[in-house]
């Protein structure tokens, strides 16, 4: 899979995403575009019931569209206590156009009717895990990769810090004694999901330049 030396299509429209993108790939010395930059491609349904399905669907759609090859991420919060949700349904777990602020409202009034009848009054609600799926397609070959990552940690009843996005505010790593959303830019690509699938990606694509 040919990559343009100086240029990364990433499949979204989530700034915060964009963001994470840009820092790592910036260490390549490569410059990511996303959706922002592109405002005549389609929106992309996310029907599918795995983070795989679902970023292989943005990659190839995107990629179809303009003809180069696309990265696409999806990613979500698994939540031991709801059974594994929001999952897939994350970015829209209050609803089709819902904020972070009402998708963590949410989480933490399930979890706390989970929690009703407990005279323990433990800040720390669930045992939870964010995943990520990474998908880079060619649309040249149809060919596509494929990485993953996963970062374990805590779901807590106080939001705290302002960094990151999402479920960030509220997703407690014992070993930092912080949020997600606490961490700095570096920590953070450093311990996340979508900073270990990216390394993975990274990794997959450099032993195939070197074999070329």
């Amino acid at each position: 899979m040919l990559l343009d030396q100086n240029l990364i299509i990433v499949a979204t429209r989530n700034q915060g995403k964009v963001k994470e993108f840009e820092h790592a790939f910036a260490q390549l010395g490569k410059q990511v575009k996303s959706m922002f930059d592109y405002p005549q491609l389609p929106e992309v349904v996310e029907d599918g019931e795995t983070f795989a399905e679902n970023a292989l669907k943005k990659a190839k759609t995107v990629g179809d569209a303009l003809g180069l090859p696309v990265l696409a991420d999806d990613s979500g919060l698994c939540v031991d206590e709801l059974d594994g949700r929001p999952g897939v349904y994350s970015a829209r777990f209050a609803g089709e156009h819902a904020s972070d602020q009402e998708n963590n409202d949410k989480l933490l009034r399930l979890l706390e009717e989970k929690k009703m009848g407990d005279d323990t009054q433990q800040p720390l609600l669930s045992t939870a895990r964010f995943v990520c799926t990474l998908v880079l397609y060619d649309p040249a070959t149809g060919s596509h990769m494929e990485a993953s990552g996963e970062v374990d940690g805590w779901i807590t009843d106080e939001p705290a810090g302002c960094g990151g996005f999402g479920y960030d505010p509220l997703f407690y790593l014992p070993e930092y004694e912080k949020t997600m959303a606490e961490l700095s830019v570096e920590e953070k690509q450093a311990i996340s999901h979508r900073g270990a699938a990216l390394r993975t990606l990274i990794g997959m694509l450099q032993e195939q330049e070197s074999n070329v």
